[in-house]
């Protein structure tokens, strides 16, 4: 065995004036990653490739990680029954390191890491409980570091102190305080070193692959280190840092159209401070809320629309249909079971939210993208057309497939929505329709077929920086003006603009430029109803590229500062046709005796007015052309039409108006 290379870190004897109140502290130990050693590959048990050094560029970080998974594991919830899932397994999966502390006393273990693209499948390791040489088979031995992939501090963590939590993502360089950490029930340990034993043996192994180690840093218990302190290796502070507080209101108080965020735990703190409309992030998809058949979770969707209720904001329910994130065990049934399990959550939505205001639903997601099928159709970064999609549903043709129409699954899906949703506002959400032509016209053939059947309350444009980053501003503009022109309201309903520079590095000044580029051609287009951000704090799922507005420890990035100022002070134009229809109702609403009065503003009682009645299946049952009169109440036969709810849609020169109608 080679002998273990000894790491060796000397306080430093001019520590300077500042440090002059820290001068009975024991200074941080760091550790490289790469100076670990192991067993030779040849050696009895050995695993040929365990561990590998490897170096990145921009910025240049040399960094070791292992490159199997551990024998006898099998998955981050179910490690198997044999020593793999407990232990390292072989002495080859093991990296030793010799320490020489500056000091006795107790110390926490910080590592940073990077967890690879397999997220969950790529975030696990084991460190020794307590110093000195283990046996890589004894689970006593070893802590089982877990669920790693949504923990950690990164980059815009500012002064916050790095301990078990935060909310670094995968791909990105992060710090976590492994003796504070507590994943899947494994507690976090700290280091104690004696005064006649500095020198002491630190020992981790591998678990999972795609898991990379940069660094270890041992900082004394009960000092507070920012990531700026382990990056540099120098002390941490007595007193844990104060975080910024935002004073509000929301961005958006007093303008004509809102300004949302999407809502989990990362984005719950001071959400009212910012924001005045509500989008659950993953917490109503139906693989997140029915995983497990006839078991439905509601807790975290509860959240996120008791934060609406909070803020007095819109809430829209994302999503009922989709072709990623739905339940697995949806795949492979019968189509007459799937349709029956479909109608279920349908009806299970509609009943938990009984009473409950759903301002809008997400109908069907990505009808053209990532349709039910169980594969993409177009790709975006990191996930090329044709990938398969595990939890992709595979029930588009339960729902009609593409039919007479070609798109007849979208049609059911929406007849369905109209029926067990007759208040809620019915909505298509899309990505990249915004930077292709192409695809702004099929969209806008999907809605003016919706349209057509009047299903179809919104368009949402999801407005992720992957379609608009270096999108010139008048193809945005166009495909924009594509969609408006099917007459139904536009809303963004996922935006967020990156912030890497040419070095791969977060840059406030990019990102800043970005936001001033983009984001006003969707604020003050006037078809566009409102804005939806798709997270703001570290941790939401762009994180690695430089996404986020609001540091970890709560402080604004300056494309916020700008966008606040933006949005209170920018002249929103009145959308014309609005304007125009803005006098428009039915009465009585419900109607009965056969007949109802519509209502029109002196503005369209001179001119011919088309009407079209649609039931819930968005069939036409009633179909005329009023004269221009000048009149501003009209009588509307509706003798022969049945009971139930209806959509009435008025189209004129000023544009086209829906609304509800019930028939009692």
């Amino acid at each position: 065995m080679k002998k273990p290379q000894r790491t060796t870190i000397a306080l430093v004897a001019a520590l300077g004036s500042h440090f002059t109140p820290l001068l009975a502290q024991n200074a941080p130990v760091v550790i490289e990653a790469e100076t670990g050693t192991s067993v030779p590959a040849t050696s009895a048990n050995a695993t040929v490739g365990d561990w590998a050094k490897r170096t990145t560029t921009a910025p240049v970080v040399t960094y070791m990680t292992t490159l199997t998974d551990v024998s006898g594991y099998t998955s981050p919830t179910s490690p198997g029954g044999g020593v793999g899932g407990v232990a390292p397994a072989t002495d080859a999966r093991v990296l030793t390191y010799t320490v020489t502390f500056p000091g006795p006393g107790t110390y926490d273990l910080y590592a940073r890491m990077r967890v690879g693209p397999g997220g969950a499948n790529d975030d696990s390791y084991f460190y020794a409980k307590t110093f000195g040489t283990k046996s890589a088979t004894t689970g006593a031995d070893w802590i089982t570091a877990n669920g790693l992939a949504t923990v950690g501090y990164g980059a815009g963590s500012g002064s916050v102190p790095v301990d078990g939590a935060g909310g670094a993502a995968t791909g990105v360089w992060k710090w976590v305080n492994m003796s504070k950490y507590s994943g899947y029930g494994a507690a976090g340990t700290t280091f104690t070193v004696a005064a006649g034993a500095l020198t002491q043996t630190f020992q981790i192994g591998a678990r999972e692959d795609g898991l990379d180690f940069d660094k270890f840093v041992f900082g004394q218990t009960g000092l507070y280190f920012s990531v700026a302190q382990l990056d540099a290796g120098t002390q941490g502070s007595a007193t844990a840092p104060v975080t910024f507080v935002p004073t509000g209101p929301a961005l958006a108080t007093g303008k004509s159209k809102y300004l949302g965020c999407e809502y989990d735990a990362n984005e719950a703190v001071n959400f009212d401070k910012y924001w005045n409309a509500v989008t659950p992030g993953n917490a109503g998809k139906w693989g997140s809320v029915e995983g497990t058949r006839g078991t439905f979770n509601w807790a975290d969707l509860d959240k996120a629309y008791a934060q609406a209720v909070a803020v007095n904001g819109v809430f829209r329910m994302h999503n009922l249909i989709w072709g990623a994130q739905q339940p697995t065990w949806i795949k492979g049934l019968p189509d007459t079971t799937q349709l029956r399990e479909i109608k279920k959550w349908y009806a299970a939505v509609a009943t938990h939210f009984q009473g409950k205001r759903l301002d809008h639903i997400d109908v069907v997601n990505e009808p053209i993208n990532t349709p039910p099928t169980g594969v993409t159709t177009i790709g975006v970064p990191g996930t090329p057309a044709g990938t398969a999609v595990a939890d992709g549903g595979g029930y588009l043709n339960a729902l009609g497939g593409a039919g007479t129409t070609g798109y007849d699954w979208i049609v059911t899906a929406f007849q369905l929505a109209r029926q067990y949703f007759p208040s809620s506002k019915l909505m298509l959400n899309e990505y990249s329709v915004e930077n292709s032509a192409t695809r702004a016209a099929t969209y806008a053939a999907i809605i003016n077929l919706l349209k057509s059947k009047g299903l179809i309350d919104g368009v949402g444009i999801q407005g992720h920086a992957f379609s608009t980053a270096g999108v010139p501003a008048a193809t945005i503009t166009a495909n924009l003006a594509t969609l408006a022109a099917t007459g139904v309201p536009l809303y963004v309903t996922e935006y967020d603009s990156d912030a890497l520079d040419a070095n791969g590095n977060s840059s406030d000044a990019v990102q800043l430029a970005e936001y001033q580029r983009v984001f006003p051609l969707f604020w003050e287009n006037p078809n566009v109803k409102g804005v939806t951000l798709w997270g703001a704090h570290v941790g939401h799922w762009r994180t690695a590229q430089g996404a986020y507005l609001i540091n970890a420890d709560n402080t604004e990035r300056p494309a916020l500062t700008w966008l606040r100022t933006y949005v209170q002070n920018a002249t929103l134009a009145a959308k014309a046709a609005a304007a125009a229809t803005a006098g428009v109702f039915l009465y009585p609403n419900p109607a009965s005796g056969g007949c109802v009065a519509l209502s029109l503003p002196a503005s369209l009682g001179q001119q011919p007015v088309e009407l079209a009645l649609f039931n819930a299946l968005g069939q036409a049952v009633l179909h005329q052309t009023l004269p221009a009169s000048g009149e501003t109440m009209r009588s509307l036969p509706l003798l022969g039409v049945a009971k139930g709810l209806y959509t009435m849609r008025l189209s004129t020169s000023a544009g086209t108006f829906s609304q509800r109608l019930t028939i009692d």
